[in-house]
């Protein structure tokens, strides 16, 4: 099945995230071949500055949402719809949102690490 961008969303639109949604790498370190993956259904997923609660929440994504994962790095522990796990995907520039909420089919690393 093909995948098509019918829209382009510019809720709380930042430079990254426009630059996410139009499939180009928001930093410089981001994994040029970055995979999408879906989010826990009925999920509003809080988007951190870092790879830990402690962060702050910088957006919030809608249920149903899609995300390209360009890199993880451990963080904070947390227990979500998909289990348990420090993992946290970075989704844009100064994006991460915990691992345990996307459905990546792996309680592991899927893609390189954070540099």
């Amino acid at each position: 099945m093909s995948r098509t961008r019918r829209s382009i969303l510019l809720t709380s639109a930042t430079a990254g995230a426009l630059l996410m949604v139009l499939g180009a790498s928001p930093t410089a370190s981001a994994q040029p071949d970055a995979v999408t993956y879906s989010v826990a259904p009925g999920v509003r997923l809080n988007v951190r500055s870092g790879p830990g609660t402690g962060y702050s929440i910088v957006r919030v994504l809608p249920e149903n949402v899609k995300v390209s994962i360009y890199c993880q790095t451990p963080g904070t522990t947390v227990s979500g719809y998909y289990g348990t796990s420090n993992i946290w995907d970075n989704i844009g520039n100064g994006e991460f949102v915990s691992d345990t909420y996307v459905n990546t089919g792996s309680d592991g690393y899927v893609t390189a690490h954070c540099g």
